[in-house]
């Protein structure tokens, strides 16, 4: 099993910026990939970012130009840097990793809230 936990969290201004960071912890499997999404209030849980062990990226087109995934091995980490930050981003965001053991496993952090004002 994996354990996730993230950080970084938090409210900002319109435009401003917040880094979230997501541990993993618990299993020596190698992750196939790992990702971020968001659920905002009334909304269904929507992909925002993913990163492939090959360091493939892909974005939501509404987060692209905006938002950087990016992954540390070492650390186990992944983050999301989150620039130009808009209202419509105020979602709570969680993190995702894959690992693949004759089939794909999937685990999911707690969340953490991230609030933009106008």
């Amino acid at each position: 099993q994996v354990q996730l936990v993230e950080a970084g969290g938090g409210l900002v201004q319109s435009g401003g910026l917040l880094r979230l960071s997501c541990a993993a912890s618990g299993s020596s499997a190698t992750p196939t990939a790992r990702g971020w999404y968001r659920q905002a209030p009334g909304k269904e849980r929507e992909l925002v970012a993913t990163i492939t062990n090959g360091g493939i990226t892909n974005y939501a087109d509404s987060v692209k130009g905006r938002f950087t995934i990016s992954r540390d091995n070492a650390k186990n980490t992944v983050y999301l840097q989150m620039n130009s930050l808009k209202p419509e981003d105020t979602a709570v965001y969680y993190c995702n990793t894959q690992t693949f053991t004759f089939r794909i496993y999937s685990y999911w952090g707690q969340g953490t809230q991230v609030t933009v004002s106008s």
